[in-house]
């Protein structure tokens, strides 16, 4: 699934390549795509007309901000791209993949396609008259943006203190940092020399802000890099991440840590893999 930084390369890309431009149309080629409302005619009837004024991202949620011709309020597109969701910036004359759920027709002859192989993946259109919160329900169960200046230590701090689980589990709580998925989470806690089997609330002062700094370091990385593509994700013109090259732990099983040379060993918590060095996640913070 992608996270926090794959979604954000993809909002990068949006603002690049989609603002201020009009949606003339559109087509659903998989109904249950539509998350809200559930009507193809309701759905392509709100945004169509409709100017992309910025893309936002919460959490692993996009959020494309319309304004109507006469430069007011659209309401929001949103979309989540789940386990493989994909949106490409593409000609309209761009042959039709089969996995192809959804696309928006623009100016220029240039389309933003929504490809799903899973189909897990959603898309919203929210009425000026509400807020995307009480449409789209995730939002309200996500925590703090984990790259905002509300992302403390000492909050991050409480929020451990009240966790019995272990750290993994905690931090793939959305409710706890919003878009930390599996990949990030493993890097993290490499990152800050904790195991991933490491009780929460048993986390010293000095270790919670070594993660904390941890977080933000990574995902800014990664980020930089373009995400992941241990998934097959792609950006909005189809270009591969890279982050995956320069990986400490995640999906390197048996093979030597790049700090102390011991094999990588992989544990399920939470019901996914989590990938640990056993010296490195051992050591005392000096």
């Amino acid at each position: 699934m992608p996270e926090l930084p794959e979604v954000e390369t993809v909002r990068q890309g949006l603002n690049q390549l989609t603002l201020h431009q009009r949606i003339e149309g559109g087509e659903v080629l998989h109904q249950p795509t539509l998350a809200y409302p559930f009507s193809v005619a309701d759905f392509l009837g709100g945004v169509g007309g409709c100017a992309i004024a910025s893309w936002e991202r919460r959490g692993k949620y996009l959020l494309a901000q319309l304004t109507t011709p006469q430069g007011k309020a659209g309401g929001w597109l949103g979309v989540h791209l789940r386990m493989t969701g994909q949106l490409f910036w593409v000609k309209r004359d761009e042959p039709l993949g089969k996995h192809t759920r959804l696309r928006l027709f623009f100016a220029g002859g240039q389309e933003l396609r929504f490809i799903d192989i899973r189909t897990f993946g959603r898309i919203w259109w929210v009425s000026p008259l509400q807020e995307p919160a009480e449409v789209i329900t995730g939002l309200t169960r996500l925590g703090v943006e984990p790259l905002s200046e509300q992302f403390t230590v000492e909050g991050l701090g409480e929020q451990l203190a009240k966790r019995r689980g272990p750290i993994k589990g905690v931090l793939l709580d959305q409710k706890v940092v919003a878009g930390l998925g599996n990949i990030y989470a493993d890097e993290v806690l490499f990152q800050s020399r904790i195991r991933p089997d490491a009780i929460a609330s048993t986390l010293t002062p000095q270790q919670v802000n070594a993660l904390h700094q941890a977080i933000i370091a990574v995902l800014n990385r990664a980020i930089e890099r373009g995400g992941t593509t241990f998934s097959d994700f792609l950006n909005l013109l189809g270009v591969r991440g890279n982050y995956g090259d320069s990986a400490w732990v995640y999906g390197r099983t048996e093979q030597p840590c790049l700090v102390c040379q011991t094999p990588i060993q992989r544990m399920k918590i939470s019901g996914r893999s989590s990938h640990f060095c056993p010296t490195c996640q051992t050591r005392s913070l000096d």
